[in-house]
């Protein structure tokens, strides 16, 4: 477990050094497990030792440091370094969330229209609103092999999306 927490604690260092702020930075698992020999038929295993496993979770902004940081860690974390997997995610998305809910509504109420218009009625108050967020999907990319110096990393594109239910009385 030492080892372990000594390579951990490099490779937060090495991030900080370089500039990462710790509060994005965290834990999410420590886990320590016995290894066990492989017995003889109808022989009892017998633990030879342990695991100890540590995962942080790093949050890089911007994101064209990301691919620097990736080579810093697996550089520095050495040979027991395993990266699970690489995300984007939008940082603030509350005006966008904003602008897609503003969006979805006005569509729902040209189509309510047109459909009342097509019936010879007309909208009227509304009765009821649903409403469905849909999240930024995050986009993985590969672990680096150990040894790489940097890892072409691409965010591609975000989006935001939302769907709205709206009831309306006709008249």
């Amino acid at each position: 477990m030492n080892q372990t927490n000594d390579r951990q604690q490099a490779v937060i260092d090495a991030l900080v050094g370089a500039g990462l702020d710790r509060k994005d930075i965290r834990t999410t698992r420590v886990t320590v497990a016995p290894q066990y020999s492989n017995p003889e038929p109808a022989g009892t295993a017998t633990i030879t030792g342990y695991r100890a496993d540590n995962d942080i979770e790093v949050k890089i902004h911007p994101t064209d440091a990301a691919s620097r940081l990736l080579a810093l860690v697996v550089s520095t974390g050495g040979d027991a370094t395993r990266i699970s997997s690489v995300s984007y995610s939008i940082g603030d998305d509350s005006q966008l969330v904003k602008d897609a809910r503003a969006r979805a509504f006005q569509d729902a109420k040209n189509r309510a229209d047109q459909y009342a218009q097509l019936s010879g009625l007309r909208l009227g108050k509304v009765i009821s609103i649903s409403e469905a967020s849909g999240a930024a999907p995050t986009h993985e990319a590969p672990a680096p092999p150990r040894g790489l110096s940097a890892v072409p990393l691409e965010p591609g594109q975000q989006t935001v999306g939302f769907s709205v239910t709206v009831v309306w009385e006709l008249t």
